[in-house]
């Protein structure tokens, strides 16, 4: 079938459609000049249809829609296939495949699929089970091993493919790089995961025993978009409508099951609620648990990417950490200044990192990895950035601290190479919270001091920026002065958030010198609570000083990080607390790489809610997710020689 464009002219990017052999192919970017005349046009036409169903100038390509492959179990996933094109038809040589499979519809990643079909690639692109054209019932993340195994099965068969299948994609389908990897698929050889789902139950999905409602959010939005239930127009519109109310369903967390519109996707508010129901790391987290089990993840070259405000970047370098020694890879890992997905951007929040923090050609710098690993070609990979050595890392905030031309913060930074991953010369240092709010490296004095507040979980702590996945009206991503305003939801005043009783400000004298630190951050508290279940919550912060440009300085959130009461002594068992009694907590921070300039002060806010970025625990000791009151929990902070809280 063929649909002549509506207007007609000899230099016009043709696209064509037409129908041959019961497959669908569209051949785009059609740049051969033809007569305006019809008899041309009809002559046009029977080349379409006489040349393999193909005909493009050199460099193009051939898409062919909507193959239904098969599973195991006879699912059939939608499958888009773009192959190169060179002298009017489809290049016949088996060629090495990039993979993408992703639950956000496959005709999303069109601009990837264009770039490699023309650069020496067929690119494969894949609805994920129940998503979108493809059949079945979508699960988070589980059926993606085997459905990935199969998927690469069916490619490795065609005559198109050499057998070598290099994986590419984000955040869920960086996770299905990770799926298909510790699932071991004979033909993938080499896989570049950015900001990848792993690790669920461990931190960025359940983190230490919190849930991160970005996922919550996650399951509103997409429950009505390419779900099984969004296919029924009417239902599509209850969904949409209850996606529109967030806010509102948010003031009445927990979220129950069957009392939602949520009910009208099924296998979505089954996900949701079992997983905020559930705060063990056990086997219901098993599915891309990389930290836990390292030996199962295929021996292949592994580029791990992510940044310091991505809600993965502590995943990220925790998968590092344990891949490294277990196998040959070679593991590679860069880590920006970036937020979720961003890696092309140099700024993000109210704050600017500099134009030479972006990677600006995304697909041309990970087609030099795939040229090495499986094509063979001898490139820059090993000599020149950014593969030059296996970690690289951008320092941030060696910026001049003033505006850029669009009022942001030049917290500026810059990249540096590094080979391992915590740095072998990284001194280990503690900064203890004091009594008076103050934070040093000296001590605390042997007497028994505390600084008490009250956690109320009806009023708690709002989320301004931080390591989050989507900025949208319930959530900011990245770096933010930690102060109020119509940009935050749930605390539009023009506020300090230090101004809260139930924050407690830690802040060092102002530097002597600049101080860089690098690493994993960890907060060691120890404290108690009337509650036999409650929070403690952490965030860095670096303390501008007031200037001409920031007259009230700038308190510029570094990074954050919680720990569930009940999960104190292992992310593995519930053990409620008992209350008054002091315990050690630990708080794992998110990874950073950040100079606090001379002048600066190092900060450490303590309290017991960060919302919405993570829900609100009740202090009930109620089962996860079930609870129906509340109650105010009086909170201890123990500061003295036998107790030295401290950051790390």
């Amino acid at each position: 079938m063929y649909t002549e464009p509506a207007e007609l002219s000899s230099k016009t990017l043709f696209h064509f459609r037409f129908e041959r052999h019961g497959l669908n192919v569209e051949v785009l970017r059609l740049k051969k000049e033809v007569s305006m005349r019809t008899k041309s046009w009809q002559v046009l036409l029977l080349l379409l249809w006489t040349a393999s169903g193909t005909f493009a100038a050199a460099d193009d390509y051939v898409l062919e829609q909507d193959v239904m492959v098969p599973m195991r179990d006879g699912v059939r996933l939608a499958t888009d296939v773009y192959r190169p094109i060179k002298d009017g038809k489809p290049v016949e040589d088996a060629l090495p495949v990039i993979l993408s499979r992703l639950p956000y519809n496959k005709q999303g990643g069109k601009s990837m699929g264009e770039y490699y079909a023309t650069h020496g690639y067929v690119f494969v692109a894949q609805d994920t089970r129940g998503r979108y054209n493809s059949e079945g019932i979508w699960h988070m993340l589980t059926d993606d091993g085997p459905d990935g195994v199969d998927c690469a099965a069916w490619i490795g068969q065609q005559t198109w493919c050499d057998g070598k299948i290099g994986m590419i994609g984000t955040s869920y389908f960086g996770g299905t790089q990770h799926a298909m990897a510790l699932a071991g698929a004979p033909e993938l050889k080499t896989v570049i995961p950015v900001d990848a789902m792993s690790n669920l139950g461990r931190q960025s999905l359940r983190n230490a025993g919190a849930f991160e409602l970005r996922f919550w959010n996650w399951i509103f939005l997409n429950a009505g978009s390419g779900s099984r239930a969004a296919q029924d127009s009417g239902t599509a519109e209850v969904l949409a409508e209850m996606a529109s109310q967030r806010l509102t369903y948010l003031d009445n967390l927990p979220t129950r099951r069957s009392v939602t519109p949520l009910k009208l996707a099924p296998e979505y508010e089954d996900w949701l609620i079992s997983a905020m129901e559930h705060g063990a790391n056990d086997e219901f987290w098993a599915q891309n648990n990389i930290v836990d089990a390292p030996e199962k993840y295929k021996d292949i070259p592994v580029y791990l990417v992510s940044g310091w405000y991505d809600s993965w970047s502590g995943n990220n370098t925790a998968n590092f950490m344990a891949l490294s020694p277990v196998i040959k890879g070679p593991v590679y890992m860069i880590m920006g200044p970036w937020i979720h997905g961003q890696q092309a951007a140099y700024a993000h929040g109210q704050v600017s990192f500099g134009k030479q923090a972006a990677i600006t050609d995304q697909w041309a710098w990970r087609q030099e990895w795939y040229d090495h690993w499986l094509k063979g070609i001898d490139n820059s990979v090993g000599k020149a950035d950014p593969f030059r050595t296996t970690v690289r890392i951008f320092v941030m905030g060696t910026g001049d601290g003033g505006k850029d031309d669009q009022g942001r913060l030049q917290h500026g930074g810059s990249w540096r190479n590094e080979h391992e991953w915590p740095l072998a010369r990284t001194r280990y240092t503690d900064f203890y919270l004091h009594t008076d709010g103050t934070l040093s490296q000296n001590r605390p004095e042997p007497d028994n001091s505390t600084t008490q507040f009250q956690f109320d979980p009806q009023n708690p702590v709002p989320t301004i920026g931080g390591n989050i996945s989507s900025n949208n009206d319930i959530l900011l991503q990245g770096a933010w002065d930690q102060k109020g305003g119509p940009h935050v939801w749930n605390f539009q005043q023009p506020v300090p958030i230090s101004t809260r009783n139930d924050v407690l400000v830690f802040q060092s004298e102002p530097l002597e010198k600049d101080l860089e630190v690098t690493g994993e951050i960890e907060v060691r508290l120890f404290a108690s609570s009337s509650a036999v279940d409650t929070d403690f919550t952490a965030k860095l912060i670096d303390v501008y000083p007031p200037s001409a440009d920031w007259p009230g300085g700038f308190d510029l959130n570094i990074g954050d990080g919680i720990v569930r009461g009940r999960f104190r002594e292992s992310l593995r068992a519930e053990v409620l607390m008992t209350p008054g009694e002091v315990y050690e907590f630990t708080i794992r921070l998110y990874p950073t790489s950040n100079v606090f300039r001379k002048g600066h002060r190092i900060r450490v806010d303590v309290s017991s809610s960060n919302f919405p970025r993570f829900d609100v625990n009740p202090n009930t000791g109620e089962p996860l997710n079930r609870h129906r009151g509340t109650n105010v929990a009086t909170q201890t902070i123990f500061h003295d020689a036998s107790r030295p809280s401290r950051i790390v």
